[in-house]
């Protein structure tokens, strides 16, 4: 029996897709009482997850109170899936396994606190942060969302407790009831522009965060972009906190001088943290600050969490010194504006990237581009890439995969005294299962030249 007890009886509830996030939704939904039908247009996801109890069979809006639908399958743009199309031509609500977790917490009694972060970068780091700030506070704590467990896999916590949720621009416009007692948008930039038409849309889609909020609740708000700083102005009813990873004023909490401030003075020293490098990982200290004081956490405990936070793998993440060469597992950067944020660490780089591009590919990084010794180029778009490199006079060459890039990288940053950087400005799948896949790939290909050196 579910920890959340029978809530959902008397409840009918479509699953349509059983990655990731559906097959846990389904067992878990179906634990609390609701009578769960789900499908997946893969044969072996079907057979998965009847083997897991499920109830599969082709699903039709008929009589069913809800469409809990996976956030990788679109309801609208840039076509829906005709299973969504159909629920949504019958007013059927679809809803995210976010929104349910909020449902089954409050259905069981719980008033645990619900906090969102989101942004089009910084999210998981600023998750799991917070997450780590809260536990070392001695809050009980639960992480999840689009980072790490699905929300449905998350426990049932007590009064006291904080789901720690990444949300991303999928799962948040499919929320419906969901309040957040404090939540982030950290920053704005192109990204999912197919699904959500364009950049308004997409902003739309993030800033429903904030709905809902009431003058109990705080906001968050980065202001380090145009955008997000146009969305502060427009944002009513939550106690609004304006944050920066650099000196802007007119933050409330802000980084100087390597210190973050708020209005009291130091809330921690970012020189002790050596998993945040950067001005956007001091942006994601000042959000996870900011949102750890609005749950009552004492500033004593937000500096140690910051000096002491291990970080998470394939973010900036050093992954080994080599003959004094420093490699940095950055395979996280999925697009160009998050490619931009490890670049801005180093001052000499031998650069691999490369991927499925996103629309305007690498021409935004030009002001990075003289601390790029060499770039070796992999996937898909490597030759735009090229291109670009070449018209900004940039020394590249196309390698084709991850496995010829890395020891010619290696010898490239012996020479020159750089770090190498795996930093790819673009998505996976062309040549790899996700950005994990791609990271752990680095890591293996980094230790074979660690083995190789101690012969």
């Amino acid at each position: 029996m579910s920890a959340f007890g029978k809530i959902f009886v008397g409840q009918r509830i479509a699953v349509l897709g059983l990655g990731r996030n559906g097959l846990p939704a389904s067992r878990a939904l179906a634990a609390m009482g609701a009578e769960v039908l789900a499908w997946d247009d893969r044969d072996a996801a079907r057979a998965e997850a009847a083997a897991a109890g499920v109830a599969v069979a082709p699903l039709s809006p008929r009589g069913m109170d809800a469409l809990l639908l996976s956030p990788g399958i679109p309801h609208r743009l840039p076509a829906p899936h005709p299973v969504a199309a159909a629920f949504l031509a019958a007013g059927v609500p679809i809803l995210s396994d976010v929104e349910f977790l909020y449902r089954a917490a409050r259905a069981a009694g719980s008033a645990a606190k619900f906090v969102g972060i989101t942004g089009t970068n910084g999210k998981s780091t600023t998750t799991a942060l917070l997450a780590h700030i809260l536990a070392g506070a001695g809050i009980v704590v639960a992480a999840g969302g689009n980072l790490g467990p699905a929300a449905l896999a998350l426990p049932r916590l007590p009064d006291h407790g904080v789901y720690v949720l990444e949300m991303s621009s999928y799962l948040l416009e499919r929320l419906a009831r969901l309040r957040f007692d404090a939540a982030v948008m950290l920053n704005l930039s192109p990204d999912h522009l197919d699904r959500h038409g364009d950049m308004a849309g997409y902003i739309a889609a993030k800033r429903a965060i904030f709905a809902r909020q009431t003058a109990a609740d705080c906001a968050v708000i980065g202001i380090d972009d145009e955008d997000s700083r146009a969305l502060a102005a427009q944002i009513s009813g939550p106690r609004i906190v304006l944050i920066s990873g650099a000196d802007q004023s007119d933050a409330e909490i802000r980084a100087a001088g390597g210190l973050l401030r708020d209005g009291n003075g130091v809330l921690a020293d970012l020189g002790r943290a050596r998993a945040l490098p950067g001005a956007h990982n001091a942006q994601n200290a000042a959000a996870a600050a900011a949102l750890a004081l609005a749950l009552g956490v004492s500033r004593a405990a937000i500096a140690a969490g910051v000096a002491d936070f291990p970080g998470l793998p394939h973010r900036a993440e050093r992954i080994a010194e080599i003959a004094g060469v420093t490699f940095i597992n950055d395979s996280k950067a999925t697009n160009a504006d998050s490619a931009a944020r490890a670049l801005a660490c180093h001052e000499r780089i031998v650069w691999i990237a490369g991927g499925i591009a996103k629309a305007g590919g690498i021409e935004s990084l030009a002001p990075f581009f003289p601390r790029v010794v060499e770039a070796l180029l992999i996937g898909r778009d490597a030759p735009l890439f090229a291109a670009t490199l070449a018209r900004n006079g940039v020394a590249h060459r196309c390698v084709e995969t991850l496995t010829h890039a890395v020891p010619a990288a290696f010898a490239a940053a012996r020479a020159a005294g750089a770090v190498v950087l795996l930093s790819p400005a673009c998505a996976s799948f062309d040549q790899f299962a996700n950005f994990e896949a791609r990271g752990e790939a680095f890591r293996r290909l980094v230790a074979q030249l660690a083995g190789g050196e101690g012969h």
